[in-house]
């Protein structure tokens, strides 16, 4: 008997792990797919200025250790890569055999990253309340629109799914259970609203993932038992690199060994196909004791 589910997809997330520097982000896509052979890279993409109050932009970074600009705005700008460097992310994905995707936090940044055309569309925890920016994605643009659910209570969630069954669109829809933490201990990783929401949502949209911020790969088979088809992780190359979300990344060994679990265990998924199994035939006949006759 053939597993009872499909392995999960498995995303990379580099984000802006890359320090704003194009080299370091083609070098971890192709780790991510020679070494880690995951089946996503996803990056992050802003648009500072709009994203940003003229206070937000000109305060500093709350921990100056991981700034790379005078202000928070000039920090997020020194990020970013331009639309035409993610193209360049995007080709080198695909000759990889994998699929490269983005988070989208403002309506600029929606406009060029569909312009790129990706598979799916990734929207954080922080900006899923963005109506206009669901909208966007929704009723212009072609592809999946992934949806993390940090921080977002369950009304709030109630009206993002609603908003894509109105244009019935919600085919298009995958949902994250997600902790919004950097890292998140285990005990607030509620890993059984994986269950919840394949059980609320699972026969209404497309998937149900988990995004994990924690540490390890122990909770991500978990999330996977309990119906998660989609596994997302932060990505770097080195955990103790400057930057805020390197301490919650999986470095690369993690992200193979991730990626390999993963695919074993939902191989392992499955009932026997026999009382006995081919497998157990020869111990059964050397090892199993019988009544006497």
């Amino acid at each position: 008997m053939t597993g009872t589910r499909p392995a999960p997809r498995v995303i990379a997330e580099i984000g802006c792990n890359h320090a704003g520097d194009l080299a370091t982000a083609l070098r971890m896509v192709d780790v991510a797919a020679d070494f880690c052979d995951v089946d996503v890279v996803k990056f992050q993409k802003r648009h500072p200025r709009t994203l940003l109050s003229s206070e937000q932009f000109d305060a500093p970074h709350p921990d100056a250790r991981h700034a790379f600009g005078r202000t928070y705005g000039e920090h997020r700008e020194f990020l970013e890569l331009d639309i035409e460097e993610h193209q360049q992310l995007k080709a080198a994905a695909e000759r990889s055999g994998m699929v490269y995707s983005t988070s989208v936090w403002d309506i600029p940044s929606a406009h060029e990253v569909i312009s790129l055309g990706p598979e799916f569309i990734k929207v954080p925890s922080a900006t899923n309340l963005h109506e206009e920016l669901l909208r966007l994605l929704r009723d212009g643009y072609t592809g999946d629109v992934h949806v993390s659910l940090g921080m977002t209570s369950r009304a709030e969630e109630e009206a993002i799914v609603a908003l894509f069954v109105d244009r019935s669109q919600h085919h298009r829809l995958v949902l994250y259970a997600c902790t919004s933490g950097y890292p998140v201990p285990f005990e607030d990783l509620a890993l059984l609203e994986v269950e919840r929401l394949t059980r609320t949502y699972g026969s209404v949209v497309k998937a149900i993932g988990f995004s994990g911020h924690h540490l390890g790969i122990a909770a991500d088979i978990a999330a996977m038992t309990l119906g998660a088809t989609w596994i997302e992780r932060h990505f770097t190359l080195d955990r103790t690199m400057k930057g805020t979300d390197h301490a919650a990344s999986l470095e690369p060994d993690g992200m193979r060994r991730l990626t390999r679990d993963l695919r074993n265990v939902a191989l392992a998924l499955t009932y026997k196909a026999s009382d006995v199994l081919p497998i157990e035939e020869p111990q059964r006949q050397k090892l199993k004791w019988h009544p006497p006759a």
